[in-house]
């Protein structure tokens, strides 16, 4: 006979263990089952996995591999090269990129013209005068080559100083054409740094060394330097677009002040010849419908070293602070 304590505890624990071979069994099965749908669905997992990163490489080779064109092969063609953004050292609208495009261009016995097309609010002097020296540099070394410009949205300023190189410049009725003038921009804070009590200890070996400093006052000569110096290059902008467009130019008091016109003004002004666009000009100028891309363009590891790169910090800081150098805007 069981005592209290024998009833309370239960059965001993090999009873609940089943004895028979055919439970036993079935046990066996459900738990081989399980493993087997979990290691489908691994399977499944992994091959989907594998799928999406066959399309994603798939689609990256088509946009990035299928949309190069050999050239060299190509028949008779229209050459396009788009200006395409602010013109700086670092950007895709750059002296290098450009001219690099220009000269595969011109180089390529197909192409019977050249097209640059520009959508551009101006940037650096320096960068839009290295490319209006080569245009003229290849119009020359290229005679039966012409190159025409055809404005998008926006040919100003530095814009504007490549296109006064072309042989000729086609606009829309509402293009945004000119601003022919240069600007130094910047931020002062000393009279901030006053009130909050803030000390500036800047050592230089040069007493000019702090020229532009945001955070020092500015002296009535080294604004007077810097006004020269914009003049000087504003003049080399001014001499630029007379040589560009020569007789063609109708000179008011207002045509290198940095107003800016739209596109029907211009040609009224002499600024620019015509309307046109990329398709017309090659279809009723050139004679050569089919239109093939010169354009240096950006790949996915340079867009992405740019997106994450080290050069997030300086951009704010010239944000702040701004650069202190001289823009055609």
């Amino acid at each position: 006979m069981m005592s209290n304590n024998e009833l309370e505890a239960g059965p001993p624990q090999s009873a609940a263990i089943p004895k028979s071979g055919w439970e036993r069994e079935i046990l066996e099965k459900l738990a081989f089952a399980t493993l087997r749908e979990q290691r489908a669905r691994r399977r499944w997992g992994i091959f989907l996995k594998l799928l999406t990163l066959a399309v994603i490489v798939l689609g990256l080779w088509l946009v990035f591999g299928l949309g190069t064109v050999d050239v060299e092969n190509v028949g008779r063609h229209t050459a396009l090269v788009d200006v395409d953004g602010t013109i700086e050292a670092d950007g895709k609208a750059s002296a290098e990129n450009i001219i690099s495009a220009l000269g595969k261009a011109y180089s390529n016995s197909g192409s019977v013209g050249v097209v640059m097309r520009i959508n551009s609010p101006g940037g650096s002097p320096v960068q839009a005068g290295m490319v209006n020296d080569e245009i003229r540099r290849l119009r020359l070394a290229h005679p039966d080559k012409p190159l025409y410009v055809v404005v998008d949205e926006m040919c100003a300023s530095g814009g504007y100083y490549i296109a006064a190189a072309a042989d000729k410049i086609y606009v829309n009725k509402a293009s945004i054409v000119g601003s022919i003038g240069v600007l130094m921009d910047g931020f002062g804070f000393t009279g901030l740094m006053e009130k909050l009590g803030v000390e500036r200890r800047l050592l230089t070996a040069g007493e000019n060394k702090g020229f532009m400093d945001p955070f020092s006052p500015q002296s009535t000569a080294q604004k007077d330097y810097a006004s020269e110096m914009l003049k000087e290059i504003h003049q080399q902008f001014i001499d630029v677009v007379r040589t560009g467009r020569g007789e063609r130019l109708k000179e008011t008091p207002e045509t290198f002040s940095g107003l800016f016109w739209i596109g029907s003004k211009a040609v009224e002004m002499g600024l620019a010849d015509g309307f046109g666009t990329l398709d017309s000009v090659a279809r009723d100028v050139f004679k050569a419908e089919d239109i093939v891309d010169y354009t240096q363009r950006e790949g996915l590891p340079e867009r992405v070293l740019k997106k994450f790169g080290a050069a997030v910090g300086s951009g704010a800081a010239k944000a702040l602070a701004g650069n202190g150098s001289p823009v055609l805007r």
